[in-house]
């Protein structure tokens, strides 16, 4: 008794990967905004407390993430741009960028918790406020900061995955205008042939829904 395999449906194929690409997008989108946003935010907090001997008294030292490093809020920066240059190119500017995204993602993680033991900053200042230069911070702690910018840095990281995994998928920018400004008209499309499976793969690199919904 022989058996039939069931071949999928060109048009089933792209209507899944249609739906693919719009869920990547948006949660790309989603996780990179909050992700630059969280970070930004936490490395204006304070990360770290102890004090500094002061003419015989202790006097009390604060250190907020940016005092430690300026490399989370860098990289949040460098990430927010990179999500945006995304849908700006294509192909192999798409991938360079999308690894850009996802590099600053492991930056930010890399440099936050790498802060979140750091006694420099605090150091500096014990310096400062004791006037003796190889003075030391006392009572040094750390607070839960540094974690929540590591987490702003993987919310940038997933963005960047994503973006290699489907962003071949994800539209692009119109190219309507030119670098004058001046509107160029828009070419039609040509039609797509539901039973002509490259057809279909290139309305979705053109980043039309092939499936017409």
């Amino acid at each position: 008794m022989g058996y039939v395999t069931a071949v999928p449906h060109p048009r089933s194929e792209a209507s899944e990967s249609a739906r693919a690409g719009r869920l990547s997008l948006a949660v790309a989108l989603l996780s990179g905004a909050l992700g630059a946003a969280v970070a930004l935010l936490a490395t204006r907090q304070q990360w770290s407390q102890g004090a500094a001997t002061v003419a015989g008294g202790a006097f009390p030292l604060t250190a907020k993430g940016s005092d430690v490093t300026g490399v989370p809020a860098a990289l949040a920066i460098v990430g927010l741009a990179a999500l945006v240059a995304v849908f700006a190119v294509r192909r192999a500017g798409r991938f360079v960028v999308a690894a850009l995204l996802a590099l600053s993602g492991v930056g930010i993680v890399v440099a936050a918790l790498l802060g979140a033991s750091d006694s420099s900053a605090l150091d500096e200042q014990a310096a400062q406020a004791s006037g003796d230069t190889s003075a030391s911070v006392d009572a040094l702690s750390h607070t839960a900061w540094p974690y929540v910018a590591a987490l702003g840095g993987v919310l940038i990281l997933l963005a960047g995955l994503l973006a290699l995994r489907y962003g071949r998928l994800w539209p692009a920018m119109s190219g309507r205008y030119e670098r004058g400004g001046t509107p160029q008209p828009r070419r039609k499309a040509p039609a797509v042939d539901p039973d002509r499976p490259e057809d279909l793969w290139k309305a979705l690199d053109r980043g039309e829904d092939p499936t017409g919904a």
